[in-house]
């Protein structure tokens, strides 16, 4: 009877668990969706008014991207820091999920992040975490190093994550701000999100070697690869990369493929420019990070009215942030003058 009792109870509490399991997956691949979701839309809006000429600032957009930003930022504690680069709209956008100052600071207006003084390349959100991003290839590579050793000095148990294209391998600073962490052991973790390009440079052309990977796995860090447009695959990867960090006091390099869908600034296809086709964007487009997402809720057991309920709060969200920042007034004469210095 005891026996019996034992495996009736085991076997319950396994389904428990499964169970348990399935309601934690579909929570956070719904909470997934959010972001590249939101990311997808609020750029796509811009592509839709750009033209308008009313945002006064370049925009790179990350259409095509989401599924990186999504996947790390779902990972990271709330008290973790990050550096971006000119494409930072999807890192803004995923870690922080607002949209009314970042409307705003693209319109060059005064409730803008930065009351409208540094457009889309300059994004921060300092209570976030997020610590800066710039218009200049790998600048803030070393910044973040300076970050993580701070943290690691001070003790108080914050990871850096330092986001870069595949061009800043072509900068010295990445070399360097790889060997300084690897030889101070610190807590950082290196995202380089790698389509092949350096605004319409191939990789072949400019880089001496074979595999991006392999090149930083000779130094003393953790080196992943991976080349999925699926935003839990870059999650667990992502935790896989904290995990490592904090288990062994190394950095870690993570290397993750994507395709940028537009133009390297502004609006327009790559296919107008003519060093891209439009079979490989096919090719990519079959697995968008987007869609992908999209049908797995589905298969989660996801309702279609839930879905499409999510759907309908972002875009009533970023609608309400893109016409309020239209109606804002532009920064006076004097507020040239303010927040120059910060002491």
């Amino acid at each position: 009877m005891c026996d019996f009792l034992s495996i009736s109870i085991k076997g319950w509490g396994q389904d428990l668990l499964a169970t348990l399991n399935d309601m934690l997956r579909k929570k956070l691949n719904l909470e997934l969706y959010q972001k590249v979701y939101l990311i997808r839309m609020a750029e796509e809006k811009i592509r839709e008014h750009y033209h308008e000429n009313d945002m006064k600032t370049p925009t790179h957009l990350s259409i095509g991207e989401e599924a990186v930003v999504a996947g790390v930022c779902q990972a990271l504690g709330k008290t973790d820091q990050l550096f971006g680069t000119y494409r930072g709209h999807g890192l803004y956008l995923a870690r922080t999920g607002e949209t009314d100052l970042f409307f705003a600071e693209l319109f060059g207006k005064q409730t803008g992040l930065a009351s409208g003084k540094t457009g889309s390349m300059h994004l921060h959100s300092i209570e976030n975490g997020y610590l800066g991003s710039s218009a200049v290839v790998a600048t803030t590579i070393p910044v973040a190093v300076g970050a993580s050793y701070a943290n690691k000095y001070q003790g108080n148990g914050k990871t850096v994550v330092s986001f870069f294209g595949d061009g800043a391998l072509e900068e010295g600073a990445f070399w360097e701000s790889l060997n300084a962490a690897c030889v101070m052991k610190l807590p950082i973790l290196f995202v380089c999100e790698d389509n092949e390009l350096a605004i319409h440079s191939f990789s072949k052309t400019r880089q001496g070697f074979a595999s991006i990977t392999d090149i930083v796995s000779k130094f003393d860090c953790h080196s992943l690869y991976e080349n999925s447009t699926d935003p839990e695959c870059i999650y667990h990867l992502t935790q896989t990369a904290l995990d490592r960090i904090q288990t062994t006091s190394k950095p870690c390099f993570m290397h993750v493929k994507y395709y940028r869908y537009y133009e390297h600034v502004g609006i327009q296809t790559d296919f107008q420019y003519e060093y891209r086709n439009e079979d490989e964007f096919k090719k990519w487009f079959e697995k968008d990070p987007v869609r992908l997402q999209r049908r797995k809720l589905i298969d989660l057991c996801c309702s279609e009215e839930e879905i499409a309920g999510m759907e309908t709060e972002i875009m009533d969200q970023i609608n309400r942030s893109f016409y309020r920042a239209k109606e804002s007034p532009f920064p006076t004469a004097q507020d040239l003058y303010n927040d120059v210095y910060k002491t």
